[in-house]
């Protein structure tokens, strides 16, 4: 994907999301933080495929199959592999709605060691960005991809993965689109039937009023001028979705929000929140991790119970699975928190430890029945 598009020299900017977009006056865009593109194929390190498959004139998914399902052996050994169905894994990528690519490098190995750590089928949506086609378009885009997944029309799909242990995967704003997508109602009325879990890695979520320790991340009054002075006059988020309601406290951007859905009506068995101690999104992550646990219970999340849990600390590693484990039944809502690392960590350098064990977590949550 290109940096920038545009070529007048016009060199004013009016909106300023650094390093993820800048917007000049003339039109003209420029996305300083560009990740190369990695082509499918065979993935020397992992043994998983890849292919493209487009799926509209703007936008394609990549399909991942492990070597399990793919590896050669003796006729009762394809027949056992042949009859044994994976789990399906549907991956979307981050970049505040504005930047990244189911083929950008850093998506597309993360997505190769996920596969083959599960293993699991994936497939990984590439979806409209924002500015040139502006929110819902990333959300009708990932609706769509996951319908067609659930149609199977695909061989590797219809072949080797189970459409009743589908797992919707993302970071980021991609976390964002996980949520968004298992309140739907074309998900929760049918289409997603086999729709098993959902994991939020550093989920994009804000609001109007901080929790937690996010006042030191919010510019003071004092320097919003300058910061309007430099582009930066709006939140991302009222950017990319100019049509939300109520901005930042809309309920695709703020889901523990007075007036939001209940999150009891997530279209999902199961939940996975992911949170980093150095991101400034993770007192968002914990409450809603916290919500959902509370809604698995019969019970709703109020400001006061949200506040305390971005306050307190409450929700450390794997407290929420004993909020909600019961009987001897299993968590519906499961946590990590890595220390030391900040958002998506794990696309910057996947060969720290704490990216390797964020990793096993998934692949384990994804893998169990």
């Amino acid at each position: 994907m290109p940096g920038a598009t545009g070529t007048n020299g016009d060199n004013e900017v009016v909106h300023d999301f650094s390093p993820l977009l800048l917007v000049y006056k003339s039109g003209r865009l420029e996305r300083p933080l560009i990740m190369p593109f990695d082509l499918p194929g065979h993935d020397a390190a992992t043994g998983v495929e890849s292919k493209d498959v487009p799926l509209s004139p703007s936008t394609f998914v990549r399909l991942y199959l492990p070597a399990e399902a793919t590896s050669s052996g003796d006729d009762d050994g394809k027949k056992k592999k042949a009859a044994t169905k994976l789990p399906v894994v549907v991956y979307f990528h981050g970049g505040g709605f504005v930047m990244g690519s189911a083929g950008s490098c850093v998506y597309h190995r993360f997505v190769n060691d996920l596969v083959a750590a599960s293993p699991a089928v994936a497939v990984s949506v590439d979806y409209r960005l924002a500015p040139e086609h502006m929110l819902p378009a990333a959300y009708e885009d990932s609706l769509a991809a996951l319908k067609w997944v659930l149609s199977a029309t695909d061989t590797w799909l219809a072949t080797h993965g189970d459409l009743a242990r589908v797992f919707l995967v993302g970071d980021s704003a991609g976390g964002n689109i996980c949520h968004h997508l298992a309140m739907h109602p074309d998900v929760k009325q049918g289409a997603g039937a086999g729709l098993k879990g959902i994991v939020l890695i550093h989920p994009w979520f804000w609001g109007k009023e901080p929790i937690g320790g996010e006042q030191e991340h919010r510019r003071p009054r004092a320097n919003r001028a300058e910061a309007e002075g430099r582009g930066r006059k709006k939140h991302l988020w009222e950017f990319v979705c100019p049509g939300a309601v109520d901005g930042v406290n809309g309920p695709r951007m703020n889901p523990t929000a007075p007036g939001a859905p209940g999150l009891e009506s997530l279209a999902c068995e199961k939940a996975m929140v992911c949170v980093a101690k150095g991101d400034h999104l993770r007192w968002r992550g914990k409450a809603y991790a916290d919500a959902v646990a509370r809604a698995k219970k019969g019970g709703a999340p109020t400001p006061a119970s949200v506040a305390a849990v971005a306050r307190a600390e409450l929700l450390a590693d794997t407290a929420v699975a004993a909020f909600v484990k019961g009987g001897g039944q299993p968590a519906a809502v499961e946590m990590l928190e890595s220390e030391g690392v900040g958002h998506v960590f794990f696309l910057l350098d996947p060969e720290m430890e704490e990216a390797k064990e964020l990793l096993g977590r998934i692949a384990a949550f994804v893998s169990a029945r």
